[in-house]
């Protein structure tokens, strides 16, 4: 099963989703907690530390993943498992913006959906996270607007595959497809 869980900045999705992956587990799936985010600076450190202490007595396991989501599918033990990945935004634009390079929508749209195909083949359950940036109406510079461009794709074609999409709206599921109506 794949959900997609989308949201916008603190509005609660990431302990929504916390929430159902472990209630999908239910104690029989090794849960594994895909972290994207490369740490720049302190206030990426705080974000870091304020999800890990939400975390800490859930039992989930953590892959630092940054790029080639693909690559967590070998880290991770045989047997039933879950995934959470966070976030979808991040993944996107460290596939997107690397040290030395920039890469288009389309390459980057096609190998992130390709990744996380083989990904959720390989687990019983993934939650996907994501923000949703769309509704501020503003044009951006040439990178940033391939970044947008690349991630509303993304989001089409996950919600496209997902059996539950969700977007959190001031701590409310609210569900786009499937799931508790």
């Amino acid at each position: 099963m794949m959900i997609l869980i989308l949201g916008g900045s603190g509005c609660g999705k990431s302990a929504y989703a916390e929430k159902r992956i472990m209630k999908l587990a239910a104690g029989k799936e090794t849960v594994y907690y895909l972290a994207t985010m490369q740490v720049f600076g302190e206030e990426g450190r705080k974000k870091v530390a304020r999800h890990i202490e939400l975390r800490k007595d859930k039992g989930m396991l953590t892959i630092e993943q940054t790029r080639d989501v693909k690559d967590a599918i070998p880290q991770m033990e045989p047997g039933p498992r879950a995934v959470l990945l966070e976030d979808l935004g991040n993944l996107v634009a460290n596939e997107m913006f690397t040290e030395t390079e920039s890469f288009d929508a389309d390459f980057v749209t096609t190998k992130i959906c390709e990744h996380i195909g083989l990904l959720n083949e390989s687990v019983e359950h993934l939650v996907i996270v994501s923000n949703n940036v769309f509704e501020d109406g503003i044009t951006y510079e040439e990178g940033t607007q391939r970044f947008v461009t690349a991630l509303g794709r993304i989001h089409a074609e996950l919600a496209r595959l997902s059996d539950e999409v969700v977007e959190v709206v001031v701590g409310i599921p609210c569900h786009v497809k499937g799931g508790e109506q």
